[in-house]
């Protein structure tokens, strides 16, 4: 289900309103612990963080012309969705997420490749969350895209 939105605030507001405080917190918590230089947009029809062209004029190999998207964040008709693309590319990133998950949520794990899903509004690790934002800055991501997905 992708809700077609111009900004960040038309997204939250188009989203079911039981769902908008827990979303607006989730959206805040990758605000104010993303590294610097991550820039925010509405692309899939999502929210997202990429990697401005300004920083990063190659951009997106699948998309050209547009931003290395890095990290998203979906409201869908069943789950919140929360994709960082640094721990489907980065191997001890993910071990590191899904060793420290249990510490955090009584809830199993409910994972793909680099998407998060969050069924229970109430049992979301937002500290888990802030700190796997942290570990990966805008450098660290453009190397890890370079030599893992960009062939």
């Amino acid at each position: 289900m992708q809700i077609p939105a111009t900004s960040v605030e038309d997204y939250i507001s188009k989203i079911p309103e039981e769902r908008q405080e827990v979303f607006g917190k989730f959206f805040k918590t990758i605000n104010d612990n993303l590294p610097k230089g991550f820039q925010e947009n509405i692309s899939y029809g999502m929210i997202g963080w990429a990697v401005p062209l300004e920083v990063y004029p190659a951009g997106y190999h699948c998309t050209p012309g547009s931003p290395l998207p890095f990290m998203a964040l979906a409201s869908q008709k069943n789950f919140i969705a929360f994709y960082h693309m640094g721990m489907y590319a980065k191997p001890d990133l993910l071990d590191w997420f899904v060793a420290e998950f249990p510490q955090y949520s009584k809830r199993k794990l409910d994972m793909g490749k680099s998407c998060v899903r969050f069924k229970k509004m109430d049992d979301i690790p937002f500290e888990l969350i802030a700190e796997v934002c942290k570990r990966m800055t805008i450098e660290d991501w453009i190397k890890c895209y370079e030599s893992t997905i960009k062939k």
